[in-house]
């Protein structure tokens, strides 16, 4: 590796919040046992609030955020990886407590890596990033109803928060399922986007607001809430017997006002999806199903590419809802 690279590095001293691209040595890779040349990464929600103010998550500094990332092998003292390999990594901490993606280079536990499938490119996988993984194991989800719960079929599946980055992979993939996909936006303007990517119907978000009662009729067979809060309460009373409510976010709020119902008299499972903590063998699966389910073809005007300087003047837009589509960084450019 060169004497030097560049990378993001936030600081907060005598609270005082500073980011700025700064050059770094190898002497700052101090994590892991494989050593990455960073092609891509992406920028998330979770990564906004760290570059705002550390989010209350980082809690050593000076550090390197950044929660994903793509790029090749440049070291490795474990045997299942070598020079050249190329590998992606989400999670695990890494850009909270481990130094980050948002650099060129970064050395991480072997264990937090899989292999970039052939049909995969590593711009690719950072096009899709953390949104996509997540997007697809909430699909993954849906699907356990017919095949791990070997329940009824699957019909309807309701997607909040559809514009968003999971909720648009999300559309995309379950309707690849072949199941009729009802998408959820505040966003007039994104109607036509959404039936591009597969939506059948879509539904205003201020339907699920407002008061709910303890069991409504049944619509949806299995939901990707998005969003949480106040219309998970309505989504759950709304969910057919042994439907899956896979629940990868908390935007509209971290608490809700249900009641036993749903999980009782209709078996509802409100199933909680963690992509950060999931396990790296079940992301490889996941990883390897993406050519079957995401067509890059239709995603790509909505993806902008950022070098790290750019970056530090487009995740403020993430914050305040003025984002859209997906930024892919590229700490080279």
């Amino acid at each position: 590796m060169p004497k030097n690279f560049k990378a993001i590095v936030i600081d907060n001293k005598d609270e005082k919040f500073t980011r700025e691209v700064k050059d770094l040595n190898s002497d700052h890779l101090k994590d892991g046992n494989v050593l990455v040349r960073i092609d891509f990464s992406s920028l998330n929600f979770k990564d906004a609030l760290i570059l705002n103010n550390g989010g209350r998550i980082v809690k050593k500094y000076p550090f390197v955020p950044g929660i994903d990332f793509s790029g090749i092998v440049e070291e490795s003292e474990d045997e299942k990886f070598k020079k050249d390999d190329k590998v992606i990594l989400t999670g695990f901490r890494v850009g909270e407590i481990y130094y980050g993606g948002f650099s060129q280079y970064a050395k991480v536990n072997s264990d937090f890596l899989v292999k970039l499938p052939k049909d995969l490119t590593n711009k690719k996988a950072m096009m899709m990033g953390t949104a996509g993984l997540t997007a697809l194991l909430c699909s993954f989800a849906v699907k356990a109803k017919e095949e791990l719960l070997m329940g009824s079929k699957v019909k309807d599946v309701l997607v909040t928060g559809a514009t968003g980055g999971v909720g648009s992979f999300a559309v995309m993939a379950l309707s690849k399922m072949g199941y009729d996909v009802h998408a959820v936006t505040g966003k007039k303007d994104k109607h036509d986007y959404l039936k591009k990517l597969g939506a059948k119907n879509i539904l205003d978000r201020k339907e699920f607001m407002g008061e709910s009662k303890l069991l409504e009729k049944g619509m949806w067979d299995c939901v990707v809430d998005n969003v949480g809060g106040e219309g998970l309460t309505k989504i759950l009373a709304q969910t057919k017997p042994g439907g899956i409510v896979a629940l990868p976010g908390n935007a509209g709020g971290v608490k809700i006002a249900t009641n036993t119902m749903p999980f009782v008299i209709r078996g509802v499972k409100l199933w909680g999806i963690d992509s950060s903590g999931t396990s790296a063998r079940r992301k490889d699966f996941v990883w390897n199903e993406v050519g079957k389910l995401i067509d890059f073809t239709m995603i790509e005007s909505s993806i902008k590419e950022a070098s790290l300087n750019e970056l530090l003047s487009e995740f403020p837009k993430m914050l305040k809802g003025e984002l859209t589509g997906r930024i892919l960084v590229n700490p080279n450019k």
